[in-house]
């Protein structure tokens, strides 16, 4: 059996340690691209190649046959800040204060420090271009924030829940008035749908850097709520609230699943238009597991909680000649395995 270490070494690790392995003698261009995604609160089987019997996934099955597929794959919390800090530190997220809150609202004291080592600034210091699109939610400016963390540039939301058409955020009880989206630090309006605001940032960024191995974390909010499908835009303005158990409906979450599935297409067809697809590592997962719409059977549980269905999630990676294809793995994993701690000469 593969273990899990030699089992993601073989992934998103390889290029974490590139500095170290790679030799002087390999140019930054054959370095490996990291395209990380990250949903927001989609649950074990919300995909079709996880089980979903209600709707189809097609971009992100199509990418589990061209890669491998865990069945055992675990967020470090069933909650989004704590597994957000495992994941980008590759430590439990207890060791750190920031990992021990959620959420983490505007003026809190905690967040992830500037000078900790994260995946973003490792890849950053072996010459990759790094970017975040989508979901910060690890702290505020000016103490905390993306670009004080190894990322060159930022754009999405910093906070944990953002409304999709309006983009405002806060307060989770009463009507969200507080703007949501961020260019850098610097809040900024935009018009459009959330998930397709990110996917288009997203495919802006891999055009620029053409010169240069990336690191891009596109962390969707899809499908956290309020859930707001891409057609819903004339009733996003009613939305009463953030809080979670208002509004939404099966065929709402379906449409926020699926549109999130074909954004996801978008960026990888780029990919192969930039002939980038066959030397990029490509994983999708999730922080945690799923609320009202989800699909966990036969798991119990769901966000918030640490039965199965609270912190089981899909995980697929792919990188095409070097992961195999077609393959499912009972591997355990978990969020933090990503970025696994290493011994460096």
């Amino acid at each position: 059996m593969v273990t899990r270490r030699e089992f993601l070494a073989a992934g998103a690790a390889v290029a974490a340690s590139a500095p170290y392995e790679l030799g002087a003698q390999q140019s930054a261009r054959t370095l490996p691209s990291v395209l990380f995604i990250v949903a927001d609160d989609l649950g074990w089987g919300d995909l079709s190649c996880y089980g979903r019997p209600d709707y189809k996934t097609p971009v992100l099955d199509g990418l589990a046959a061209r890669g491998t597929r865990l069945t055992q794959a675990y967020a470090n919390s069933s909650t989004c800040s704590p597994t957000r800090v495992a994941l980008i530190t590759g430590r439990y997220q207890n060791r750190l204060p920031v990992g021990l809150y959620d959420p983490l609202p505007i003026g809190t004291p905690y967040g992830l420090p500037p000078e900790h080592p994260t995946l973003p600034g490792l890849l950053k210091k072996a010459g990759y271009a790094t970017a975040l699109v989508g979901k910060w939610h690890l702290g505020w400016p000016p103490s905390y924030g993306p670009l004080k963390s190894g990322y060159d540039e930022f754009f999405g939301q910093l906070g944990g829940g953002m409304t999709y058409f309006t983009h405002r955020a806060g307060p989770y009880l009463g009507p969200p008035t507080a703007p949501g989206l961020f260019d850098g630090e610097k809040r900024v309006d935009r018009e459009g749908y959330a998930t397709d605001l990110f996917t288009d940032r997203a495919l802006d960024f891999i055009r620029r850097v053409e010169s240069k191995p990336f690191f891009l974390s596109l962390h969707f909010n899809a499908p956290h709520w309020p859930w707001e499908g891409p057609q819903d835009g004339a009733r996003a303005a009613a939305i009463r609230e953030m809080a979670h158990y208002e509004g939404g409906s099966p065929r709402v979450y379906r449409e926020m699943v699926q549109h999130m599935d074909t954004a996801i297409g978008r960026v990888l067809e780029l990919l192969a238009a930039k002939g980038r697809a066959n030397n990029t590592i490509v994983v999708f997962t999730s922080d945690n597991g799923g609320e009202r719409y989800s699909y966990h059977w036969p798991l119990r549980g769901g966000k918030g909680y640490l039965w199965e269905g609270g912190i089981r999630v899909p995980a697929i990676i792919s990188w095409p000649g070097t992961i195999p294809a077609g393959r499912v793995s009972r591997q355990l994993a978990m969020s933090m395995d990503w970025l696994p701690t290493r011994q460096q000469a």
